[in-house]
């Protein structure tokens, strides 16, 4: 189908695009031009944007499908229909799935699932160690060739230094990227929230700052004797962003990404252990969040990321330290984002940036951008709209978010896939 989108405002920072401009996709889906209409282009359809705005479909650098393994969570169906109704096209999954995805038959089969869904693109990531247990390395050549963006343990800890730099010696030595979450397990001893005054009140097992920061110490050692290309994720400290961006300024090929609830929420959230605020690295402390927020509009950090983590009801009413950390986030990755331009913290094409090219460039992948000739994924935004987020509105299995009730601002009513119409707003 030949789509002409008109009257809309086009951002696209990949291209520094910034206003109103016409867009139209050929029938193989791709960006025939923008601006002026193609000789002989005749739209099957025509999509009226104007009073909208055009953007590349956004690119989430972590989001948990729950297949294959844990289905009663959530699907890859499920979770990549959110997705799109959120405006996100591209999205990357962990490999911390059952079985992990330490062989090319288990990558495979998870880009060829996402694919007969014909919804999101899903793009895997290999473990580092076999069976995420931190002793054995992967093949990671062979994973590569499977089509895995990058290499990680997920939440599991490469305690052996040694076995942590053979991983990077390897990844270096085929040009891959590793994706790290650094944490010390010593320190980190079981905590369940940030080791500070509202642990301590409440009576929680803390996880201290310095869970995260020796991790990244050793990391980032590592990071300079093997030379490998490295991305942080989730830095949660304001001194882990120091140590991140001190290492950028000696020239380490180094990125990280953040959160988008550690953004917006701090530990006086979790309130009288509201379960719903249970993540891991845990929300710190006010001055920590506003550190992250600086390092963005600084550039130290590239890219903000749902870590979508999709629960059954069930797991967030256990006691606190009991419950099951993670945030249900696909759907509020966009509006949590837009709210940091409401606060003047970032322009809205310095915010769309952290969720396309940036997050694209990490990954290695060619998405995130609208220029002529691009793979049309993109989505249309009606930012005049607001809306509060309520249980009905959330199209992912997983209801658990701490933002249930927030009000929020820009609604999608398009989605668009391979210039396919994934997602139309009724």
């Amino acid at each position: 189908m030949r789509i002409a989108i008109t009257g809309g405002h086009l951002i696209d920072p990949a291209n520094n695009v910034d206003g109103l401009h016409d867009l139209f996709i050929s029938e193989q889906g791709f960006v025939a031009a923008i601006g002026a209409m193609p000789d002989g282009f005749q739209a099957d359809r025509v999509l009226d944007a104007r009073g909208r705005l055009v953007l590349p479909g956004l690119v989430d650098l972590r989001a948990r499908l729950r297949e294959p393994g844990l289905e009663y969570k959530a699907t890859m169906e499920s979770e990549t229909r959110a997705a799109v109704n959120a405006g996100i096209t591209t999205l990357c999954c962990p490999p911390d799935t059952y079985p992990v995805i330490d062989t090319p038959a288990m990558a495979q089969m998870i880009q060829q699932r996402a694919w007969r869904f014909g919804l999101a693109f899903v793009h895997p990531l290999g473990a580092l160690t076999q069976g995420l247990q931190g002793k054995l390395l992967s093949d990671m050549a062979a994973l590569d060739d499977a089509g895995c963006v990058g290499f990680s343990n997920a939440l599991e800890p490469v305690a052996d230094t040694l076995v942590m730099r053979r991983a990077m010696e390897y990844a270096a030595g085929f040009d891959l990227t590793v994706f790290l979450h650094p944490q010390d397990p010593w320190l980190r001893n079981g905590g369940c929230m940030h080791e500070g005054e509202v642990s301590t009140r409440l009576g929680l097992p803390g996880i201290p700052e310095a869970a995260e920061t020796a991790g990244l110490a050793r990391d980032l050692a590592l990071v300079e004797q093997t030379g490998v290309r490295a991305h942080f994720c989730q830095l949660s400290s304001a001194r882990a962003v120091a140590m991140v961006a001190a290492a950028r300024d000696q020239g380490l090929a180094v990125s990280a990404d953040v959160t988008a609830h550690h953004l917006h929420l701090t530990e006086h959230d979790i309130g009288y252990f509201n379960t719903q605020c249970h993540v891991i690295p845990p929300l710190r402390a006010g001055r920590d969040r506003d550190a992250l927020r600086q390092a963005l509009k600084s550039g130290v950090i590239s890219a903000i990321c749902s870590d979508h983590q999709p629960h059954e009801s069930d797991a967030k009413l256990a006691p606190f330290a009991e419950s099951e950390p993670g945030i249900s986030g696909l759907e509020t990755l966009l509006p949590l984002t837009l709210r940091l331009v409401d606060d003047e913290l970032l322009n809205l094409p310095e915010a769309i940036a952290l969720l396309t090219a940036r997050p694209a460039q990490i990954l290695g992948v060619d998405a995130g951008h609208l220029g002529v000739g691009a793979t049309a994924d993109l989505c249309i935004l009606d930012p005049a709209s607001h809306w509060t987020l309520s249980v009905d509105r959330i199209t992912s299995r997983g209801r658990n978010s701490p933002f249930l009730g927030w009000e929020f601002r820009g609604t999608i009513t398009h989605t668009l896939v391979g210039g396919k119409i994934v997602f139309e707003a009724r």
